[in-house]
């Protein structure tokens, strides 16, 4: 009864101990260890650093049940089960692993240098009763790279021939194979179900070419892409080799002697040939103050050769040869040298005087026959001033008539 008394006389104060007793345990109960954020995936290129980051409010007071220790925060990787760190302290035995702590609510868990076996499923947990967790996966990404041991290297094929180029490569994702040619030129597809195609890229590991001509010559580039840079590329040489062809554009030339003259032959050869001129009778050219030779080139296959002849002779004229030689084969081109006289800028002059001179010899001629004949006219006397003329004085006239026509010629030359 006593202590019921006593208990009743300090009501008031009782109460209030058990209000704060309640209040503590409703306090304890409502702080419990939580996640401020989510884990968040990641995704990193291989050989780059990687980070997890942990968020945990109100695990400091919070007391594991049977366990006078506060929760931990420990880093595992969910897909082998292992155990890498509790709190700042790591487990397992990888010198590329740290964990760091803000000393409040933050964790972070360091991966240097990351391999693609550390791709997985990483999970921030706590010790609480029950237990809780979130988890975040690590992507690791790696560029492309080519495998140069199963990929084509430079390539010979005959004209006509098969060629089959190949490129690998490496990397992840799996990297996507896409083949151009250095020139832009393009690619060119026969026997297939839409036969003869032409495209400027093509995707896939392997290039079939069939048939091939001398315009296929040329550099191919595979280049590999998976989105993680670098791109990488392989450049692959494709030769075509065939035996040489010379094209002649003018196999006859004229020039006047004195000048010089350009003499020209196309040659299309792989592999490269050795070109050369001679004459008709075999001599073989070759540079010096007389002669100039050159060579252009126009493509991986093709050469325009020019031959420069300096104030050309009579004995500068005649045959000529571009020769062309490979390992296939030769070829040559004739070209022949004729002299082109120069148009005679006197020759209209000299018509004109002679056309001038055979009008005055017609006139002349008109006039002796008509004073043979008959004498002079009365309009004939009257232009030579007389009713009518003697023999000595006729034939002065016409002496007279002779010298003005021969001076009108004179003043016409």
């Amino acid at each position: 009864m006593a202590a019921g008394a006593n208990m009743r006389g300090s009501g008031p104060l009782s109460r209030l101990l058990v209000l704060a007793i309640l209040h503590v345990n409703f306090i304890a109960l409502g702080l419990e260890p939580d996640f401020l954020y989510p884990l968040e995936n990641v995704t990193i290129a291989q050989g780059r650093d990687a980070m997890f980051t942990c968020v945990v409010n109100n695990l400091g007071g919070y007391r594991v049940s049977g366990d006078s220790a506060t929760a931990r925060v420990a880093w595992i990787k969910a897909d082998t089960k292992a155990i890498l760190a509790i709190h700042e302290h790591v487990i397992t035995n990888n010198a590329r692993l740290s964990v760091t702590h803000n000393d409040y609510n933050t964790w972070t868990l360091n991966i240097r240098g990351v391999k693609r076996e550390d791709r997985g499923q990483y999970m921030c947990q706590v010790n609480t009763d029950p237990m809780k967790m979130q988890t975040a996966f690590l992507e690791v990404v790696i560029p492309p790279d080519i495998i140069y041991e199963e990929t084509s290297g430079d390539m010979m094929v005959p004209e006509g021939g098969s060629a089959k180029l190949v490129c690998k490569a490496r990397g992840y994702p799996p990297p996507k194979i896409v083949w151009r040619r250095e020139d832009g030129g393009d690619i060119i597809s026969r026997g297939g179900p839409q036969g003869k195609t032409k495209v400027t890229s093509l995707e896939g590991d392997i290039v079939n070419l069939t048939k091939v001509t001398r315009s296929e010559m040329g550099a191919y580039l595979c280049i590999a892409a998976n989105g993680v840079p670098p791109s990488v590329s392989k450049r692959i040489m494709l030769h075509v080799h065939f035996h040489p062809l010379v094209q002649v554009p003018n196999q006859l030339v004229g020039a006047p002697t004195g000048t010089d003259v350009t003499l020209q032959c196309h040659v299309e050869a792989s592999p490269k040939a050795i070109n050369y001129w001679t004459r008709e009778n075999g001599e073989m050219i070759i540079s010096n103050d007389k002669y100039q030779m050159s060579e252009i080139n126009s493509s991986a296959y093709s050469v325009q050769m020019k031959l420069i002849i300096r104030h050309i002779q009579r004995s500068d004229l005649g045959g000529y040869k571009c020769i062309s030689k490979n390992s296939i084969g030769d070829a040559e081109g004739n070209i022949r040298l004729y002299e082109m006289e120069l148009p005679n800028r006197k020759s209209q002059e000299d018509d004109e005087r002679e056309n001038s001179l055979e009008e005055t010899n017609d006139v002349r001629s008109s006039l002796q026959g008509s004073l043979r004949e008959g004498g002079p006219r009365a309009e004939d006397a009257g232009f030579l001033g007389g009713e009518g003329l003697s023999s000595g004085s006729a034939t002065c006239a016409v002496l007279y008539a002779i010298f003005l026509i021969s001076a009108a010629v004179y003043a016409a030359c």
